[in-house]
């Protein structure tokens, strides 16, 4: 099962992500947690047993101190099953098609 969450308010800057870094692993969650580049919002996308993910759900709710949770946005998901563990993601790598050709100028 798989989980897309935004989380919105006051939560870059405040140890958010490394906040949900450690109640995902705990829980045995895969995936990434990272800032929006609009500054007010992170992104959780975490695969693993419903239990822990509903349970993941609370933590985004409230936060760590310093936070001011506004509201999440939660989307389920099919789990892809391509994430090894869970770790903070500092920009998604842009994705080429496998015919692209690369040159310097």
């Amino acid at each position: 099962m798989g989980l897309l969450a935004v989380a919105r308010g006051q939560v870059q800057g405040v140890s958010f992500r490394y906040f949900i870094l450690s109640k995902a692993r705990s829980l045995g969650l895969k995936g990434y947690v990272r800032n929006l580049p609009e500054g007010r919002s992170v992104e959780v996308v975490a695969e693993g047993e419903r239990e822990g993910l509903e349970e993941l759900m609370g933590h985004l709710d409230q936060g760590p101190p310093g936070a001011d949770v506004q509201g999440v946005d939660v989307r389920w998901t099919e789990a892809s099953g391509r994430y090894e563990d869970f770790r903070i993601v500092y920009r998604i790598p842009v994705e080429r098609p496998r015919n692209s050709i690369s040159r310097a100028i």
